[in-house]
């Protein structure tokens, strides 16, 4: 494999479990991991400026190959100066392939070995998209870090199509890796298997034998309970390269994220900050705290007191008054205070990593929800 764009540097582990901290080095900055990236679909994070999303502790997002390449396009994105000068974005972007949407938009897809057929979910018009053309988007858009298409399927899924999917991943990882042009561009493979530990395994040993820049678990948070997602991570985190970053995609539960970093993940993706941000959801440090509740009609107290969160400066009372009168503020400033809560736990996660006190201090926040009711 050509010399990688991107370096990975351990700079901290835990003795009793497999947590590390790192720093990724790209062209446009370094990523502090264990790093938690809001995800940016089509070229935004929804209803906030790349300022607030830099303001809430993220040093790097991820943008969606599939919708850019829907709308505005990839081609018009490169003319513009690549995704980072078109959204206003300066630090790192990951895009991700296409390949979650086989599941998403599993009733607007065909697919065999060649590629995937969708229609679109904009305009009803058929989007070819094979491993080549994942690339060649991902290189018009002028991502740091591409990835391979795969294809993820729903779980529990019957074992012969977890092992068709998988198979097809690979074969497609392949033809990515010989597709991919751009020297300045990292480019990760991804290990599919389903809840299949041999599978797992089998498919990390071989995307290793291709060689890619980096190395990401697909297909989890796909409708499996949670203890078959960790004791997937547990058998297959350990077992990926030392010295490359690892990535577990589209997880973003925070009981999830500390789970996975205690298996050895260092980067993250999921909408649910945003998502749970626009439905009057706040994420506490005591739990999960639904602001619309009647209970917080008249309550003077931020979401949380030690928060510097532009929506920690308003009461819950005034939160749940813009939510009611349909005010779009609302959305925008739960969205800020989740992200900067993921931002605030992952920091405070590299922090017990570098103590050596990971383990307790994952205990201390589970109890903590647990014992709390957003309180």
């Amino acid at each position: 494999m050509a010399h990688s764009p991107i370096r990975w540097s351990v700079t901290a582990t835990d003795s009793r479990t497999h947590a590390r901290c790192g720093v990724l080095t790209t062209a446009r900055g370094e990523v502090r991991t264990p790093c938690f990236m809001p995800v940016g679909t089509l070229g935004a994070v929804k209803g906030l400026a790349p300022a607030w999303v830099r303001q809430t502790g993220a040093e790097m997002i991820l943008a969606n190959t599939y919708h850019l390449a829907l709308r505005p396009g990839a081609e018009l994105v490169a003319q513009l100066g690549g995704i980072h000068r078109f959204m206003g974005w300066e630090g790192p972007i990951l895009t991700d392939s296409g390949g979650f949407q086989i599941f998403s938009l599993a009733q607007r897809v065909q697919l065999d070995d060649s590629g995937v057929v969708f229609r679109s979910h904009v305009d009803g018009a058929v989007v070819r998209l094979t491993p080549e053309r994942a690339i060649r988007i991902q290189e018009l858009l002028g991502s740091d870090i591409a990835m391979v298409l795969d294809q993820v399927v729903p779980l529990p899924s019957p074992p012969p199509l977890v092992e068709e999917a998988m198979q097809r991943t690979l074969r497609w990882a392949a033809r990515c890796r010989e597709a991919h042009c751009r020297s300045d561009q990292a480019l990760f493979g991804i290990v599919q298997g389903g809840l299949d530990l041999e599978l797992r395994r089998g498919c990390l040993r071989q995307l290793q034998q291709i060689g890619f820049d980096g190395y990401a678990i697909g297909g989890l948070s796909v409708g499996e309970p949670p203890p078959e997602m960790y004791r997937v991570l547990k058998a297959t985190v350990p077992e990926m390269p030392e010295d490359k970053p690892r990535y577990l995609m589209g997880v973003g539960r925070p009981e999830d994220l500390l789970e996975a970093i205690a298996c050895g993940v260092d980067l993250f993706d999921c909408v649910m900050p945003t998502r749970n941000g626009r439905n009057a959801m706040a994420f506490t440090a005591r739990g999960p705290l639904r602001i619309r509740n009647r209970r917080y009609r008249d309550d003077p107290r931020p979401l949380e007191e030690a928060c510097p969160c532009l929506a920690c400066r308003h009461s819950r009372a005034y939160l749940r008054h813009l939510f009611l009168a349909r005010d779009m503020l609302g959305p925008v400033l739960l969205s800020l205070h989740n992200l900067t809560y993921y931002q605030r736990l992952l920091a405070g996660a590299r922090r017990a990593i570098q103590r050596g006190e990971y383990t307790v201090w994952h205990r201390e926040q589970r109890r903590s929800w647990e014992q709390g009711t957003g309180e």
